[in-house]
C-alpha cells in the first residue's frame, strides 16, 4: 500500500475512533444521568416511608416545579416494569428493585467507560498520528 493511501486510511480510522468515544461519551453521560434519578428514586422513598401519614409533602411535576400534598400511605410504592405500566411493592421491595436497576447502570456504566479507554487507546497508537 503506498504511504499516501496508509496515511489516509489511519486517518480515516482516527476520526471513526473520534466519533466512537463522542458516542460513547453521549451513552455515559445519560446512564450518569439515569443512574442520578434510581438514586433521588431511591433516597425519595426511604424518606418518604420514614414520614408519618399525613404529612404535608412536595411533590415534584418537573422542571423546578411543586405542588402541595399530603402523604397517605407510605407503606407501598408503586414502580414502573416497563410499557407504561406500574406495579404496588412494598417500600423494601421497590428499594431492593430500585438497587437493582442502579447496579445494572453501574456494571453498564463500567463497560462504557472500559470501551471509551480501548477506543482512546487505540486512536492514540494509531500510527497517522505519529507520522505528521
Amino acid at each position: 500500500m503506498a504511504k499516501d493511501e496508509e496515511i489516509t486510511r489511519n486517518l480515516t480510522l482516527i476520526e471513526y475512533y473520534k466519533q466512537q468515544l463522542e458516542s460513547i461519551d453521549m451513552q455515559l453521560q445519560y446512564l450518569q444521568s439515569t443512574l442520578a434519578d434510581y438514586q433521588r428514586a431511591k433516597l425519595t422513598v426511604e424518606q418518604l416511608h420514614a414520614a408519618d401519614e399525613n404529612s404535608e409533602v412536595l411533590i415534584p411535576v418537573g422542571a423546578g416545579t411543586f405542588i402541595n400534598g399530603s402523604l397517605k400511605n407510605a407503606s407501598n410504592v408503586l414502580i414502573g416494569v416497563g410499557a407504561g405500566l406500574v406495579v404496588e411493592k412494598t417500600v423494601d421491595e421497590a428499594v431492593l428493585k430500585l438497587e437493582e436497576r442502579m447496579k445494572r447502570i453501574e456494571e453498564n456504566l463500567e463497560k462504557m467507560a472500559s470501551w471509551g479507554r480501548g477506543y482512546n487507546l487505540m486512536r492514540k497508537n494509531c500510527p497517522a498520528r505519529h507520522s505528521r
